[in-house]
């Protein structure tokens, strides 16, 4: 399974966001339909992790050609006081010993290190620059783990 992220990931944060115009979102400009297209390949079953939530399948995935995915959804109380990112440990419990990627644009080390102790899955978190979002190098990277660990 991938958890994806969608602010920093999808929507890059120095693209070319347009004018609010119709959007509540003005990155939303800066969504390249190609996504959909190159997500929708990878051997994987795909969960949106993202503050967007149910909005992700709404807004997002008839943008990029894709069905509704599930939806991680995240507890009020997420602070771990700053040494893990919040989502950390709701993905792996959302995992329940499965192995995943995730990929994201806040991923540290300290959540590496937390997930390898804490999950006995095979994973990979993979983090996106956010000013430029999923690049060709982040898909190759992505698309190799998971043939490596035939998921």
């Amino acid at each position: 399974m991938l958890f994806l992220d969608v602010d920093g990931t999808l929507l890059p944060f120095a693209g070319a966001a347009g004018p609010m115009g119709d959007d509540a979102n003005p990155l939303l400009a800066c969504l390249d339909a190609e996504h959909g297209r190159r997500l929708a390949a990878l051997p994987c079953d795909l969960v949106w992790a993202t503050t967007w939530m149910a909005e992700a399948n709404e807004v997002l995935a008839p943008r990029l050609g894709l069905p509704q995915f599930p939806v991680v959804d995240w507890p009020d109380d997420e602070d771990d006081g700053g040494r893990l990112h919040w989502k950390t440990r709701r993905l792996v419990e959302w995992a329940a010993g499965r192995r995943f990627a995730w990929v994201d644009d806040e991923i540290t080390e300290a959540d590496r290190t937390w997930v390898a102790a804490n999950h006995s899955a095979s994973t990979l978190l993979h983090r996106v620059d956010p000013r430029r979002g999923l690049t060709d190098a982040d898909y190759q990277a992505v698309a190799q783990w998971l043939i490596e660990e035939n998921i």
